[in-house]
């Protein structure tokens, strides 16, 4: 209840004192001034309006004018050719205001968030794509990694789960040019080192991805896998604005294995004992009373994913908003609730639910508060409550039941009513769910932001001190339910076996895991000058960022950041970036370096040899080159110390036989370990073209990474951990494009976009067993597998097809996988020549998982009041293994599952699709092998939203600014290679084994604006 308090609290706070300040009623003035250019000559016709007003004045010749208003209104400056300017009117009264012309790229919609700086995008020299919030689907999702797949060029997302609360997704910008570190991209909100992904989507103004060195030296070591950049949203200095959003949809599970029924089951059992020269388990009465189904105790036949799977289960969103403002003071509040039900069927009872369900309460407000000519404040509070509940078993233990267990294990219920199991199978799905008690994790988040900017024009014009302050805090309580069933074995005979026991209800004492606390600090300096036909702008910055976990040392980085900017009459651009940038997972003395960067822009389309060139609006040239680093090297913490573990083995010392644990050396440490270095180089254009209706950019990218960690090359007999020592280096390279297309035909209003993504990369070196032949090197391969959820498909063996008969196996090279080999089996290519098939056929192969290429492209339509928005998402030169699927099951069930229909026989020699079934001396078929490659290229599409916006008529009837109605759906459908499989092949895991299924969305839902 408390965190209702603290949302209640905080919205009552933002409301009192929102109108505090619009209750500040201000004194009538008339403010004078002179509007004047970029030359100081007057700009006659100006419109000179009071915000919220309808009425106003113009510039007379000389550029004067003259208006009444209050002291706190704001004035908003306008005319055509000239960027629209806003100023408080009691800062103006009898000074020159510079009127600048407007620039191609350079509204306040082609804004750019940089690190502590907003720039124009004409002006930006980095490689740096954004997206605008209002620009993302309003989809019902608990987590909002994925609603940016396939929009923006550079970033391949990848959906890695979808359970309630887990539905996330790992990001990759650009490629990979390490294979020891994370390849996860460093993520900001507002400049903040925090996730975004529970945030809601009414919080977020927009999305950057910072891509380039001159993008990314700001941030140091911290900053080599790019950067995620999301901006909050603030409020305006004008009336209040308050929106309202509810959906409700349904999350359809897709893709699961579908079970044998009892008698394809026993049947296949018994084809696989014969296959490996034993009796048959099931006697034909046996398989006779599965076909009848006339006595379903004796003789079971479940369908557990049906039975225990819903085919829909609920989801929920509500947002409210409420922002405004005046001179003084501008807010912006939100406060949304999340509701996502789990699949899970018969998990109900009168006490509580076994069903897996996340909740979250969402709350923000943003405070921009002006309290003079010099000092602005900003202050920001938010946060989130989360309630994840799920079977006391856990997810994965419920999912390997309902998908591992076989149809005839036992029935659900026996005969008595009490719960069905057996000796071999001792988890009841039933009972799991209802009679085995919960899990509840209620996690906790607030955020605090303070930032205060004072400027110094008292000691030279543009020059400001700036401090930005942040305080995070997340704590983890546990509570539940507890309680245990048992099941009982019902022999033919009617003799009952139980196994488990049974215990009451009770409540789960509470347990508290301790808060996780981040602390960052950024303090420093910014210029801002223009001299004529010169412009500067300079930042300096000192961070510090310190994490603090329970029972952990805190983990502390600090780092010195530059940047210098110059512009040339707003067409020549050169930005240089440095920072000196610390991390203690190095050796005292070696814990610092810089990291440079520079890139230019050249907006070559204002030349005058290229004015004649009509269909041309807009061509800038850009350019980068630098340095960044990474010091996430998966390495244990301190590695540059030796690692002794404490325990085991005692001795007895001493005429006191008293016994000492012993003291062991794990790992030797290496001093002179570094931080990977990234060297990057970027090149490309941006454009804009026939009456800027098309935008076309590209860009060309090459990196190469040195003191990448690898093993030394030191002898086994050394007894343990080998030493890590930075010997290694890689490279990725590729090119990026985009393009956007927006046309208006009388009221219909048509918006195309695409993007595309090609990357390759290499090892460049790195140490390795000596004596590798050159086929099982990582050198010059591909990189392998550093990102969660996907990798290299490394070393295998090259599969050659099934053996049809005896004679084909004596003819071929003795394999040695298994204890025998026979018709049935897969064969595989000697590739060392010996005649046998062994450990040194197996073949480093440049088969990964993570996609060489990456594209998205989709479509808005206005007509009317209605609009239809479609996103298309795919990827390219991706590869899975079905291995794991198709062998998926235990020694318990013989790891019979739906595939077996396709399993190699006698009979179906020339169309069978897997080799034969076998439950012993599997080996040979299982290993890991080009056999069980299969294409992971897919192109999806990944959202659909149609609506429609009531008339302007009648939403001023019903006194609305604006009411839309719409329909939207996630992850709607997909072509692949794998359409055959219950797989997807995004997440090809998923819907088998102890994996959630994957999951669409549908929604309906409404938006009404006040």
């Amino acid at each position: 209840m408390k965190s209702y308090y603290v949302l209640y609290t905080i919205f009552c706070f933002v409301l009192l004192g929102t109108n505090s300040y619009a209750q500040v009623p201000g004194t009538q003035i008339k403010a004078r001034g002179v509007l004047l250019d970029q030359n100081n000559k007057p700009v006659p016709g100006v419109s000179i309006l009071v915000q919220e007003k309808t009425s106003g004045i113009e510039s007379a010749t000389d550029g004067s004018f003259t208006i009444e208003c209050s002291s706190n209104d704001i004035l908003i400056f306008q005319k055509p050719g000239f960027n629209t300017i806003s100023r408080l009117a009691m800062d103006i009264t009898g000074v020159n205001i510079s009127m600048t012309p407007s620039l191609i790229e350079a509204t306040d919609k082609d804004d750019v968030f940089i690190p502590f700086g907003i720039r124009k995008k004409r002006a930006v020299t980095g490689s740096i794509s954004n997206i605008k919030g209002d620009e993302l689907p309003q989809l019902p999702l608990s987590t909002l990694n994925n609603v940016l797949s396939g929009r923006i060029p550079g970033l391949y997302v990848k959906q890695t789960g979808t359970r309630p609360g887990s539905d996330d997704a790992t990001f990759l910008i650009r490629g990979r040019s390490s294979y020891n570190s994370s390849q996860t991209p460093l993520v900001l909100v507002d400049g903040v080192e925090r996730d975004f992904v529970n945030m809601d989507l009414k919080e977020i103004e927009g999305i950057s991805i910072l891509k380039d060195a001159a993008s990314l030296a700001w941030y140091g070591m911290a900053g080599a896998n790019g950067v995620i950049y999301v901006t909050t949203k603030r409020g305006s200095a004008s009336s209040t604005k308050v929106s309202f959003d509810v959906q409700g949809g349904v999350q359809t599970p897709q893709d699961m294995t579908s079970p044998l029924d009892s008698y394809t089951y026993g049947t296949l059992y018994n084809q696989a004992l014969a296959n490996d020269g034993n009796t048959p388990r099931y006697s034909q009465a046996d398989l006779d009373g599965y076909k009848a189904g006339t006595d379903l105790y004796r003789y079971p036949n479940n369908n557990f994913v049906k039975d225990f799977i819903k085919p829909a289960a609920p989801v929920q969103r509500y947002v409210a908003t409420i922002s405004g403002g005046n001179a003084f003071a501008r807010y912006f509040t939100l406060l949304s609730f999340y509701n996502q039900d789990g699949l899970y069927k018969g998990a109900d009872n009168s006490q509580y639910s076994g069903n897996t369900n996340y909740k979250r309460y969402n709350f923000r407000t943003n405070l921009d508060i002006h309290i003079n000519k010099s000092l602005d404040v900003q202050m920001d509070v938010g946060g989130r409550v989360e309630n994840l509940r799920y079977p006391n078993s856990g997810n994965a233990t419920f999912l390997s039941t309902i998908f591992g267990t076989p149809p005839n294990a036992f029935p659900v219920y026996n005969a008595d009513g009490t719960y069905g199991g057996s000796a071999l199978f001792r988890n009841n799905p039933k009972a799991m769910l209802s009679e085995n008690g919960n899990y509840t994790d209620l996690y906790r988040t607030l955020l605090a932001t303070l930032n205060v900017k004072h400027k110094l024009d008292f000691i030279t014009k543009g020059l400001s001190a700036n401090a930005f302050y942040t305080y995070d805090i997340t704590g983890l309580f546990q509570s539940g339910f507890t309680q245990s069933y048992e099941v009982y074995e019902v022999s033919s005979s009617g003799t009952a076996t139980r196994f488990g026991n049974a215990a009451p209800l009770n409540y789960r004492s509470t347990t508290f895991s301790g808060n996780l606390r981040n602390n960052e600090f950024w303090g420093g300096l910014d210029y801002d000058r223009t001299f004529g036909n010169n412009s500067f702008k300079a930042s300096s910055r000192f961070q510090s960022f310190v994490s603090a976990q329970p029972g952990r040392l805190d983990n502390t980085r600090l780092n010195f950041a530059n940047r210098l900017s110059y512009n040339f009459k707003q067409r020549y651009f050169a930005d240089v970036v440095a920072s000196y940038s610390g991390s203690q997972s190095f050796a005292p003395g070696k814990q610092y370096g810089w990291f440079p960067a520079a890139s230019a822009g050249w907006i070559i389309s204002e030349e005058k040899f290229l004015q004649s060139v009509k269909f041309l609006d807009y061509f800038k040239l850009r350019g980068s080159i630098g340095l960044t680093g990474n010091d996430a090297l998966n390495e244990r913490r301190y590695a540059y110390r030796d690692y002794f573990s404490r325990g085991g083995t005692q001795y007895v010392f001493g005429t006191g036989y008293n016994a000492v644990s012993n003291t062991t050396q794990v790992s030797l440490g290496n001093t002179d370990l570094t931080w990977e270095k990234f060297q990057k180089m970027s090149v490309g254009f941006d454009s804009r073209l026939f009456n800027q209706s098309l935008n076309v950019t590209f860009e060309y990218f090459y990196e190469k990474s040195t003191d990448l960690l690898t093993d030394a090359l030191l002898p086994n007999i050394l007894g343990q951990d080998l030493v890590r020592v930075n010997e290694g280096s890689a490279q990725y390279k590729g090119y990026e494009g985009s393009l956007a297309y927006h046309k208006s035909f009388g009221k219909v209003h048509l918006s195309v976009n695409a993007n595309y993504t090609h990357v390759t990369n290499k090892v460049l070196a790195i140490n390795e067993e000596a004596g590798l032949p050159a086929y099982q090197k990582q050198l010059g391969s591909i990189i392998g597998g550093v990102i969660q959820g996907g990798g290299l498909v490394r070393s295998m063996l090259i599969a050659e097809g099934i053996f049809q008969t005896e004679q084909e196996i004596a003819a071929a090279p003795v394999q040695k996988l298994a204890g025998s080999v026979k018709p049935g089996d897969i064969r595989y290519k000697d590739v060392n020549g010996d005649g046998v098939i062994d450990n040194l056929d197996f073949v480093m192969t440049d088969y990964s998982d993570i996609p060489d290429t990456y594209y998205g492209f989709g479509a808005q339509l206005r007509a009317g009041g209605f609009d239809l928005a479609l996103q298309f998402q795919g990827v390219m030169g991706r590869t899975i293994q079905i291995n794991d699927l198709i062998n998926s099951g235990s020694v318990n069930t013989g790891f019979i599952n739906q595939f077996g229909v396709d399993a190699w026989t006698e009979t179906n020699k020339s169309t069978a699709i897997y080799p034969r079934l076998t439950i012993v001396d599997r080996g040979n078929n299982t290993a890991n092998s080009t056999f069980w490659l299969r294409s992971g290229d897919y192109l999806r599409l990944k959202t659909a939203e149609l609506g429609y916006t009531l008339n302007p008529q009648l939403l001023k009837r019903m006194k609305l600014t604006n009411c839309r109605f719409y329909v939207t759906g996630f992850n709607i459908f997909t072509f692949s290679k794998v359409n055959d499989l219950p797989i997807d092949p995004e997440i090809p895991t998923s819907g088998y084994g102890s994996n959630y299924p994957y999951i669409k969305t549908f929604a309906a839902g409404v938006t009404v604006n006040f």
